[in-house]
């Protein structure tokens, strides 16, 4: 039927219908529930590297790795639990026993960050098996389970989905952290990846049990694990986890994300930066604030009812970051935070990243008077089937449907679970109008339209979902597996000036619905959170005199850095000052008086590019003393080079063990500006927030790390690091700067 002719028949429907409904008003909402981090807490004190699905049954199932639930409990099969409204969970026990454990695993293997689907009318596990029979010692590869509900059983496959990879010399790469993605070129990927090696990704055949073709690699060797990829608005975006995920109370470990065209890449930051190049790119998603989380990453992602994407992740409390029994095992809980699409990129709650008050939880079930797991009572002309092993009772249409209540106006989503028949038309207000036909998915409004074309493949007798939402002037139709980020098509089509009146939802054709909601959308958040910001000089030092300035003092002085020619050049120490080497000299200047002040240098540094220089590096530091400080660098680390913000600090105090671990921050380059904005917290603690710039102008905020309370830490510069095999590269810093901070 043509577009013309098939909007008039679609609104004469709704004409028909709308009288026996419109006088009927959606109630007011139920007052909103709330999350407060971390959600695990009720079951589990540690629910690392978690992954999420919506079940048919209408329960949100998030799965876990194989540590310990709580101190003195056993490394458990990986985990499962499940919510209906994510405020109160319920723990359902491991996804393996050791009788149904993958076969090819060999003993004492552990099994890490399951990622969870849905397809093919099954659910699919792709999770890490750290040690196979065919190497015993250490060969990772990947191993991936069916099963016909979310809670199991559980049923591994006879092989790897993705063999350990050799590393040509005797070992093998970090071939973990599985993430699967149905793209809309009809294939499946995975990817599949860590440190060692880096972030490649696999095409799988239909069924997602086996890998085809070559890997494709997408990160750099020594920067990203912990994957996830979502579609959004014509781009993959390919997140990853970066630094340490498990330092104890400095853990560093962050989540960055790079964007493509193509699910192979390249994947490219904000500023045009790669993620697959030794200068290494990254956008943050999330990162530490200085508040009690440290170490937010290994995250999944979810969309919730009104259509507000969530992270989903692992961090560390820094006030209690082990596990007591036994000791060494980091304690990281599950979380969840908003997260929101500015200019393009996923940011956590607008760049303010983990939350340790009260948030708003993700919006579960329906309004316009339906039960998202029982639909059918909630209409006008579908049938209620009693369902299968996988939900609840669903709704049949065939023919005509339509809402007992009026679904809100304005911005609105409607979603489900489908079984698709040949042809199925959602309405909107009586004026957009959304169809999946034959190949096609086409969206009709305001006199426009627009299309899609479904995969070659696409199996319509199996539970996919589909999802139709306006938000604006934007129309958004969407089918893919799980809403979990995946697509097999979308159509979007902008309608200047659109309004969407408040009126039942029909539907026209032949599908079955489970799951099915209807809610206002979310209104999403444009705008970036407050940063630190410059204000009046306050003092420094622009290293314009025969030498130093007043204000400056040493740790362990080096007669090789000189001032000269407006610049402090200083060449690399071969010295350290993590762990017990202790023996790097540090030079500090007086810092102003008060709460808050920004400090600010600009960097030259040539680190070279691809090849190993661990792990030269100069910048700034915040230093209580050898055992306790944050070092702020742009340093190599293996093939790299990163702008790290490191923190190290006495982990243990029964025998003054350190512990270091480090914040990647920004986009490295040889020259760098770098900022340390200092503030004094409630408790009485020093905190401070790095910022770099690679231009001097537009600044990138990252992580937070907190010195204890009492004596105010120095501020000041250093450089050093292993200089095995090279000629010490020369740190030139053109000025130190203390700024107000507005």
């Amino acid at each position: 039927m043509p577009p013309r002719r098939f909007l008039a028949a679609a609104l004469a429907v709704v004409a028909i219908t709308a009288g026996t409904t419109a006088a009927v008003a959606a109630p007011n909402p139920a007052s909103p529930t709330t999350t407060l981090n971390p959600i695990s807490s009720s079951f589990a004190d540690t629910f690392a590297d978690p992954s999420i699905i919506q079940g048919r049954d209408g329960y949100w199932y998030a799965y876990a790795t194989s540590d310990p639930l709580v101190a003195g409990g056993p490394f458990g099969l990986m985990h499962m639990a499940r919510t209906k409204d994510f405020g109160s969970w319920e723990y359902l026990g491991t996804v393996f026993t050791d009788t149904t454990k993958p076969a090819w695993a060999a003993p004492g293997s552990f099994f890490w960050a399951p990622d969870i689907r849905y397809f093919g009318g099954r659910y699919v596990m792709y999770f890490t098996v750290t040690d196979t029979l065919a190497n015993p010692g250490g060969d990772p590869a990947i191993g991936v389970a069916t099963a016909p509900t979310p809670a199991g059983p559980w049923t591994a496959t006879d092989a790897p989905v993705v063999a350990p990879k050799p590393d040509g010399n005797g070992g093998f790469f970090g071939t973990i952290d599985p993430a699967m993605l149905t793209a809309a070129d009809g294939k499946r990927y995975l990817y599949t990846g860590g440190f060692y090696g880096g972030i490649s990704v696999t095409e799988l055949s239909p069924d997602g049990l086996h890998s085809v073709g070559t890997p494709t690699q997408v990160t750099v060797g020594d920067r990203y694990e912990g994957s996830y990829a979502v579609y959004r608005d014509g781009w993959y975006y390919l997140m990853g986890s970066s630094m340490n995920c498990c330092a104890g109370p400095t853990t560093g470990y962050s989540v960055f994300a790079g964007r493509s065209r193509s699910p192979r890449g390249p994947f490219v930051d904000a500023t045009g930066a790669s993620l697959n190049e030794s200068r290494v790119g990254g956008t943050t998603v999330i990162t530490q604030n200085g508040n009690k989380w440290i170490g937010p990453g290994h995250h999944a992602f979810i969309t919730d009812a009104a259509g507000q994407d969530h992270i989903v992740y692992h961090a560390i409390d820094r006030g209690t970051p082990w596990l007591t029994d036994p000791f060494g095992i980091n304690r990281r809980p599950m979380l969840i935070d908003r997260i929101d699409w500015i200019d393009g990129w996923p940011r956590t709650r607008a760049g303010l990243g983990p939350s340790d008050t009260p948030q708003p939880a993700p919006v579960t079930g329906s309004a316009a008077g339906i039960d998202s797991t029982d639909p059918a009572a909630g209409l006008w002309g579908a049938a209620r089937q009693p369902g299968d092993s996988l939900g609840g009772p669903d709704a049949a249409i065939r023919g005509v449907a339509v809402t007992r209540q009026s679904a809100p106006g304005g911005s609105v989503r409607v979603e489900a679970d489908v079984k698709l028949g040949s042809s199925f038309t959602t309405v909107l207000g009586g004026s957009v109008v959304a169809t999946v036909s034959g190949s096609k998915i086409r969206v009709l409004a305001g006199g426009r339209s627009a299309s899609a074309t479904l995969p070659a493949d696409f199996d319509r007798s199996q539970w996919n979902k589909l999802s139709v939402q306006v938000l604006g002037n934007t129309v958004t139709v969407r089918v893919n597996d799980a809403g979990l980020g995946d697509l097999y098509a979308e159509a979007q089509l902008v309608v200047p000036g659109l309004k969407v009146r408040s009126a039942p939802v029909s539907w026209l054709g032949s599908a079955e619905l489970d799951n099915l909601t209807v809610r206002a959308v979310a209104q999403p958040v444009r705008q970036l959170a407050a940063v630190p910001e410059t204000g009046k000089l306050l003092a420094g030092d622009e290293f314009d005199g025969p030498g130093l300035g007043a204000g400056w003092s040493w740790v362990r002085p080096d007669s090789k850095a000189v001032v000269a020619d407006g610049k402090l050049s200083w060449p690399v120490e071969s010295t350290d000052l993590v762990g017990s080497a202790n023996n790097a000299g540090l030079l500090f200047h007086e810092t102003p008086a008060g709460d808050s002040w920004i400090a600010e240098t600009k960097l030259h540094l040539e680190l070279g590019e691809g090849d190993i220089r661990n792990y030269q590096q100069a910048g700034m530091i915040a230093y209580l003393n050898d055992d306790d400080f944050a070092r702020f660098g742009d340093v190599s680390i293996w093939k790299t080079r990163q702008t790290e913000f490191g923190r190290e600090l006495v982990a243990r105090a029964s025998d003054g063990a350190t512990s270091y671990g480090g914040a990647a921050i920004g986009r490295p380059a040889p020259t760098m500006w770098m900022r340390l904005a200092y503030h004094r917290n409630a408790a009485g603690e020093h905190v401070y927030r790095a910022g770099s710039s690679i231009d001097g102008k537009t600044w990138t905020w990252g992580a937070s790390w907190a010195l204890p309370a009492g004596v105010t830490p120095k501020l000041g510069l250093y450089a050093h690091g292993d200089q095995t095999g090279s000629t010490p590269p020369i740190a030139t810093f053109d000025y130190l700067r203390f700024y107000e901070s507005k």
